[in-house]
């Protein structure tokens, strides 16, 4: 079975054509981004870390590693795992960008799912 291209990109960084479908996965809209601007394909607010465990984390490097590990758990639950299901399916017909505000996508809960969406 061939991986999925899924890549993390930032929401204020510019669309690119390598993007194909642009996911942003947040729970909060980035501030000062206007929607015309983002160019995004969808808003998936659901599978986005509960507001818990995003206030716990604080994108902390320290603490990454913990977040993964909440987070996973938090993906099983049905709503989240619905919604992860989604974007396995989005993923499927192309390359899919799972787009995040954090400055640091890198430790994201946008790169957690990138990690799980290539398996």
């Amino acid at each position: 079975m061939p991986k999925h291209e899924v890549k993390v990109g930032r929401a204020y960084e510019e669309p690119t054509k390598e993007d194909g479908i642009r996911v942003l996965v947040d729970r909060i809209w980035p501030r000062g981004l206007r929607k015309d601007k983002a160019g995004l394909d969808e808003w998936c607010k659901t599978i986005a870390p509960s507001t818990a465990l995003r206030k716990w984390y604080d994108h902390d490097p320290a603490r990454f590693e913990e977040f993964e590990r909440r987070y996973r758990a938090e993906l099983e639950e049905t709503e989240r795992a619905a919604a992860l299901q989604h974007l396995r399916d989005l993923a499927e017909h192309g390359p899919l960008t799972l787009i995040t505000a954090t400055k640091h996508a890198d430790i994201s809960e946008a790169k957690v799912l990138a990690t799980l969406l290539q398996g």
